[in-house]
């Protein structure tokens, strides 16, 4: 019955979803117990134009960022938001775009979800929350490439 319950778990957490905007592919890499961040990582799509302007979660600090090619070297950088294009997938994934979980309270451990909050504003400046549970994968995970 408990593997039952923990798929049950898992699929659920795979996707979010709201009135605009749903979320799939849900998941944060695995910390070693003394780690103070990890990466979080999914797919979004929204019904409409609109932006991705923040992220928040009980078990850290969560900011949008971004990886990118500068002078020859990887740098990453705090982003204040991230386009989302009507009916277009948008990948938050490792090298790109992602959420910063920093000053983590504790070790994320393979198996357990972790909660995090979107915050999504529509044009004319509606912000939703679109609530996610980010399966938690091994520190070795790669995810499969689109």
């Amino acid at each position: 019955m408990k593997h039952l319950f923990t798929a049950a778990a898992l699929a659920a957490s795979s996707i979010a979803a709201h009135a605009q905007v749903i979320v799939t592919d849900a998941w944060a890499r695995a910390t070693v117990p003394a780690a103070r961040a990890s990466g979080a990582f999914m797919q979004i799509v929204s019904k409409t134009d609109a932006r991705l302007v923040g992220v928040s979660s009980p078990v850290a600090t969560a900011e949008l960022h971004q990886m990118s090619m500068q002078d020859n070297r990887m740098s990453m950088a705090h982003v204040e938001a991230i386009d989302l294009p009507a009916g277009k997938a948008v990948q938050l994934a490792p090298g790109g775009y992602h959420v910063m979980l920093m000053g983590l309270k504790r070790q994320l451990k393979e198996g357990e979800t972790v909660p995090v909050t979107l915050v999504v504003e529509q044009k004319g400046g509606k912000r939703d929350n679109v609530e996610v549970q980010l399966a938690v994968r091994p520190l070795t995970y790669a995810p499969p490439r689109h």
